[in-house]
């Protein structure tokens, strides 16, 4: 097996075994600054909050830059394989295509290409912190090139997200005398309910806004009423969310307390020839990454495994992957 495949799919293998959760990705960010620092490699550390920091690394002045996430969801996973797949936390989303950029990155500093860089940042996977926090220190880049599972296509589009979270209250009695209480639950259910007959948008490209319940909480036994409960929504949205908040507040106000604690834009993207393209549900940290250059999004994988028990990317996805990363790091440098 050539030498930097193998390379490749042990890089891919030791980042899924740094547990990385959320909030816990100083590990991976020790040992990425140290292996791109013995690969020639200036390392400039970001730091975000307390003990967590992302990493750039740089070969002169960046026109191009590669860019991924370092941070993963729970729970820790370590890494497996077989003959066709790298498994583990991480695997697809999205320590397959850092290394996957990584070697792109070696291969491109072997050919003699000169002033592009690698951008892995933390926090992703909950509110973009390390994002944000890159987006302060710009690189001057004229283009960054995301990595997230597109199948190896190059995402033309993404969705944005509107992330709220509501608490409601009530107060408790004994269950068998329930007008002596308030039901916060059926307070919650009440505007839930009324929230998920809210009509959604389309757009042509991105197809139609999403909505998910995705926590919820409250309440102490069956014989109490319960006078407290919360819960998180998130909508996948398809055009800025102005309108959407306004009837989520019309709801909301006066019955709950409530929280937009994420708004992201959805992105439209330029194709490019010789690229495959396609349209992604999800959204990324590209919107929070608005000063390094003109945005790319594409990696290895599929979302349909990540965040899953059986997370797991192609071998020969990753190796597809490293080309593409270099080919397009080209294409673009022409361009500049």
């Amino acid at each position: 097996m050539d030498e930097q495949i193998t390379e490749l799919f042990d890089l891919t293998k030791k980042l899924v075994n740094l547990e990385s959760v959320t909030g816990h990705e100083k590990s991976c960010c020790e040992f990425l600054s140290g292996y791109l620092q013995n690969h020639g490699f200036q390392i400039e550390l970001q730091p975000v909050t307390e003990g967590r920091a992302n990493v750039f690394a740089r070969l002169g002045e960046p026109d191009v830059v590669l860019s991924t996430h370092m941070d993963t969801v729970p729970p820790y996973i370590p890494a497996s394989e077989d003959e066709e797949f790298i498994y583990g936390r991480g695997s697809c989303d999205a320590k397959g295509i850092l290394a996957s950029q990584v070697i792109a990155a070696l291969q491109l500093k072997a050919s003699g290409i000169r002033n592009f860089g690698l951008l892995f940042v933390v926090g992703e996977e909950t509110l973009s912190d390390g994002a944000r926090r890159a987006n302060m220190m710009p690189a001057g880049s004229k283009f960054i090139i995301n990595g997230e599972p597109t199948e190896n296509k190059l995402a033309v589009g993404t969705k944005g997200n509107l992330r709220v979270d509501i608490r409601a209250t009530g107060k408790t009695a004994h269950s068998a005398y329930p007008e002596l209480g308030d039901s916060a639950i059926e307070k919650l259910l009440d505007v839930l309910g009324e929230m998920r007959q809210l009509p959604l948008p389309e757009d042509p490209v991105m197809g139609r806004a999403t909505m998910n319940i995705g926590f919820i909480q409250g309440g102490h036994a069956p014989n109490v009423i319960p006078d407290s409960a919360s819960a998180q929504i998130l909508f996948r949205t398809v055009c800025p969310s102005v309108e959407l908040r306004q009837k989520l507040e019309a709801i909301l106000k006066g019955r709950c307390d409530y929280e937009f604690v994420r708004d992201t834009l959805p992105i439209m993207m330029e194709p490019i020839d010789g690229f495959e393209t396609e349209v992604v549900a999800y959204s990324t940290d590209l919107p929070n990454l608005t000063r390094w250059g003109r945005p790319l999004l594409l990696g290895p994988g599929t979302i349909h495994v990540a965040h899953t028990d059986h997370e797991c990317v192609k071998k020969s996805d990753l190796v597809r992957a490293v080309e593409l990363y270099s080919r397009l790091v080209r294409e673009l440098k022409n361009r500049v």
